[in-house]
């Protein structure tokens, strides 16, 4: 994705920089920048090259996070585009109209249906295009479970004027609410093995490559 080029090129480049940092220069500065805790004249050779690239971590997380302010309820899928965002629970998406797919687990080696909402019919109404084009393609997704498991997916992926998978938000597996799984569980019926079938689903955030 080119946002997670983008990402390595600027952690190179602040490497460089921390590793190629002057002599002369005043301790605890990188580039013109203060660093959050002063370098002492008793600090080890190198430590504030080590402060340096702590900082840049620091900096590029903050980039990259892709969290709102406000926390998620349990039992409740977040799904965030632009600055709109808009929680769905399980009633409300228990009353949208549902798909049922089967599936092949690789993990389990067993066939799984489940029945949920089409994930593209939450993000039509977010504002993401239905029929997309040009600088569409350049959107993806970050798919997020309660427990910080996090998969990335390009929108065309998901949208079925694209592609041949049916991606869906279920909440019940052959029949049955999802239990350990559960409540919510992003599944994808063109995986070769449920890498990127996301339980405990939390959260979807839609992002631009450009």
């Amino acid at each position: 994705m080119m946002k997670l080029a983008l990402f390595n090129i600027a952690f190179m480049a602040a490497l460089a920089a921390a590793q190629t940092q002057p002599q002369n220069q005043p301790a605890g500065s990188m580039n013109g920048m203060d660093m959050s805790q002063p370098a002492s004249a008793s600090q080890p050779a190198g430590s504030a090259k080590q402060m340096n690239m702590s900082n840049c971590m620091g900096m590029m997380h903050g980039a990259m996070d892709h969290g709102n302010a406000a926390p998620i309820p349990p039992g409740v899928l977040r799904v965030a585009f632009g600055d709109k965002s808009t929680d769905w629970t399980a009633a409300q998406l228990a009353a949208m109209p549902q798909t049922t797919v089967t599936v092949n687990n690789e993990h389990t080696k067993a066939t799984e249906t489940y029945t949920g909402v089409p994930l593209m019919d939450l993000l039509t109404q977010l504002g993401v295009p239905a029929v997309p084009h040009g600088k569409d393609m350049l959107l993806y997704l970050v798919a997020v479970g309660s427990d910080g498991y996090e998969a990335v997916y390009a929108v065309a992926e998901v949208n079925p004027s694209l592609h041949d998978a049916t991606v869906i938000v279920a909440d019940t597996e052959n029949g049955k609410p999802l239990t350990a799984d559960g409540p919510l569980k992003l599944i994808d019926t063109r995986e070769k093995r449920p890498a990127r079938w996301v339980r405990n689903l939390a959260a979807i955030h839609v992002l631009s490559g450009e």
